[in-house]
């Protein structure tokens, strides 16, 4: 969310011509008549919604803090605006205006001065506020500006501030080697990775900075990893909240994976460091434990205790998987002893909390929602192994939250509603809506019944699958339906609302979704999500037939009428079923899915990722799991296809290339079939822009309609 909301404030800077200010965004929410006479969710609907994040609460519980982002179609762009709700009487108080991008606010620990992200001096750097939003003054940076700050954060104690900026560290643009020649636009590498995600890699890094803080004004920042040739946060997500103070504001925790080139490429080996600002050394805390648990994957999102003797961090015990498990642990800085508080819980541990010296609060993702879990930091000498408490309950995704006060602020979402702010009982986990940020829009949309469903598989287990109902729907009509495969290939499909693949707005097209847990998604297990690597062809395959063949059975799905639709590994999932499914569906959509797996191993950057989920590269012939993976390329199966397809991708993609969908139209219409190319220049995995969203949004139902109504 804070990389969405952070490139939108950049794209609004953008457009506003000379003027180192963007211009004031009109902002309309406004549903017309024709909209609420029609009552249902359309992509311009959706759009019109106020999009809720980066919410904190004040440190005495009473007031929540957090940032919206409002768009504006016609001009493609938004800005992003600060809020306070008090928890007592719910009033909303907004803290900033629409002539300029405010996000990722941050109250001090005395809750006396709020701290933003704002690009009102012409650049994005820190600035802080009264909480009434009142006697802005800039933090970082000069009048004029200065480099963009990607995100910060303020000592408790208030005397220093660390942030986030780009420096460059690397020469790899020709002109840089080669300076007689400064029109030469070329790229040289001498090892990978030479991009990543959606950026070619030109010799530039986030790196942190610390300063001190005096009055109100920071000095220059001191570089904490100069020279460094990698990222900290971690590329490409770039999340602040892989860096923490202590609470004495004396040591920085960070995230980072201090590797370059091929061996950058091949690994998920990051580490958690402390950087002491009075020794100006840094720790690894990770490798050689005395416990000797491996620390040799991900280990990532420090958090420390309120006394400051502990830090809690986030773990996957597996190199090169970066779907492992997300282990809890606890480091004690007297003891030197490590604490792995989730071993006997089966399922992933995020954002965490500190209750208090002893408790830590996190969310896990249970059975395809994702609920606030408690456990016990006991004593690390006494080695024992605590139960994990499951807080809360129901069919919600709670994606974030915040303590303080004694009081729990989360933010929560359903696959019929948008993130909206609830309160929780610390005590029961009975939840209480707080905020209606789009409570106009609910109140003039109908949207469709979301049922719960448990399907048999071919192998004799249960399946949960989310089927979504189409508004006003007539069980004695029959309707057409979607498969939706789900990308990751490791992300439950929960109870989320997206505004790209959103089920209740494909139900409200008059479409049946049926949106399946098949084998490879968290939230049921390790051994459930495990199953899909090296098996991309396998059981995971049979579950997403089981599922529409289930639901197919009802009187009210037309048989004749289902369509397959799905992104990256989803659209791989599109690809293989086009040659697989016998005749079941009339029409097939892919979104940057993956083709061909030979070319795929050499176009893809994170180069861990294909070896864990394909067994290896396509040359090592002695491995049996990765020749299976390879045999099994959807490209091999072109020959049965025999369906029309819609092929859509993004120009900038470079986790699975734009080029694995041009491959797969090519085929496509060299067999003859009816076939789309939808390619968006300027956007990579995803599609973010506003009217590039409502493009994909038309040409995916007329596509639809096209073959199944």
């Amino acid at each position: 969310m804070k990389k969405i909301l952070l490139s939108m404030a950049i794209l609004a800077l953008g457009a506003a011509g000379c003027d180192k200010r963007p211009q004031p965004l009109e902002i309309d929410n406004a549903l017309t008549r024709t909209e609420m006479e029609a009552g249902i969710l359309t992509p311009e609907v959706m759009w019109k919604m106020r999009r809720a994040g980066s919410s904190s609460l004040s440190p005495d519980g009473s007031v929540l803090l957090y940032a919206v982002t409002d768009y504006n179609m016609q001009e493609n762009r938004g800005v992003t605006s600060i809020y306070t709700q008090s928890l007592a009487d719910k009033s909303v108080r907004r803290l900033t205006d629409g002539s300029s991008n405010n996000l990722s606010p941050q109250w001090s620990a005395d809750g006396g001065r709020i701290y933003f992200l704002s690009d009102r001096s012409g650049s994005m750097q820190v600035w802080a506020m009264t909480p009434d939003g009142q006697n802005p003054e800039q933090v970082t940076g000069n009048e004029d500006g200065g480099t963009d700050i990607e995100g910060f954060g303020i000592s408790p104690d208030g005397g220093h501030i660390w942030w986030v900026q780009s420096c460059h560290t690397a020469d790899l643009r020709s002109k840089e080697i080669h300076p007689d020649l400064p029109h030469s636009r070329a790229r040289i590498y001498d090892d990978l990775m030479v991009r990543h995600w959606d950026y070619w890699d030109e010799g530039d890094y986030r790196h942190i900075f610390i300063a001190g803080l005096n009055g109100g004004k920071a000095a220059a920042g001191t570089d904490i990893m100069p020279e460094a040739r990698w990222d900290a946060p971690l590329a490409p997500y770039f999340d602040m909240a892989e860096i923490a103070w202590s609470p004495d504001g004396r040591k920085l925790a960070y995230t980072c994976k201090p590797l370059t080139g091929a061996a950058y490429a091949v690994s998920t080996d990051s580490d958690i460091y402390v950087y002491d600002l009075e020794t100006q050394q840094t720790t690894n805390i990770c490798k050689d434990n005395a416990q000797g648990y491996p620390m040799v994957g991900y280990d990532k999102y420090p958090v420390w205790s309120p006394d400051g003797r502990r830090l809690a961090f986030r773990s996957m015990e597996r190199p090169g998987n970066e779907s492992d498990k997300e282990r809890l642990f606890v480091y004690d800085f007297e003891t030197g002893l490590m604490q792995y508080l989730t071993a006997r819980f089966d399922y992933n541990a995020m954002n965490t909390v500190w209750e208090d010296d002893d408790h830590l609060l996190f969310i896990a993702p249970i059975e395809a929602t994702h609920q606030i879990c408690r456990v016990d930091v006991p004593d690390p000498r006494l080695r024992s192994l605590p139960i994990v408490e499951v807080l809360t309950s129901g069919d919600h995704d709670i994606n974030a939250f915040t303590l303080a006060g004694g009081r729990i602020a989360a933010e929560v979402c359903t696959i019929s509603m948008a993130t909206e702010f609830y309160t929780v009982d610390p005590a029961d986990g009975r939840m209480e809506r707080l905020s209606e940020i789009n409570g106009e829009i609910y109140r003039h949309i109908r949207m469709g019944e979301v049922q719960k469903r448990w399907v048999p598989t071919s192998d004799g287990k249960r399946m949960l699958a989310w089927v979504i109902l189409p508004p006003d729907f007539d069980p004695a009509k029959k309707y057409p339906t979607l498969l939706y495969c789900q990308g990751g290939p490791q992300s439950v499909v929960s109870q989320f609302w997206s505004y790209r693949w959103n089920f209740q707005l494909m139900a409200a097209q008059g479409y049946i979704v049926v949106a399946p847990n098949r084998r490879g998604l968290p939230s049921f297990g390790q051994e459930w999500l495990d199953q899909i690597s090296g098996d991309y062809s396998g059981q995971n395959i049979r579950d997403y037939l089981a599922a529409i063949d289930d639901v197919a059975r009802e009187p009210w799905v037309d048989e004749t009428r289902m369509g397959c639709v799905g992104a990256s590994y989803g659209g791989y999932s599109v690809f293989f079923l086009a040659g697989n499914h016998e005749k079941r569906f009339k029409a097939f959509i892919a979104h940057c899915g993956i083709f061909d797996f030979d070319s795929m191993y050499g176009e893809t950057e994170e180069l861990w990722f294909v070896n864990n989920d394909y067994g290896g590269s396509y040359w090592d012939r002695s491995n049996a799991t990765a020749m299976h993976s390879y045999a099994n390329s959807p490209h091999k199966y072109v020959d049965k296809w025999d369906t029309p397809i819609m092929i859509v991708t993004g120009e900038k993609d470079y986790r699975i290339p734009y080029t694995q969908s041009l491959e797969a139209f090519t085929a496509a219409r060299m067999r003859g079939l009816d076939a789309r190319l939808v390619s968006f220049e300027n956007e990579a995995h995803q599609v973010f822009k506003p009217q590039n969203s409502l493009v994909w949004n038309r040409e995916f139902f007329g596509w639809l309609d096209k073959y199944l109504k």
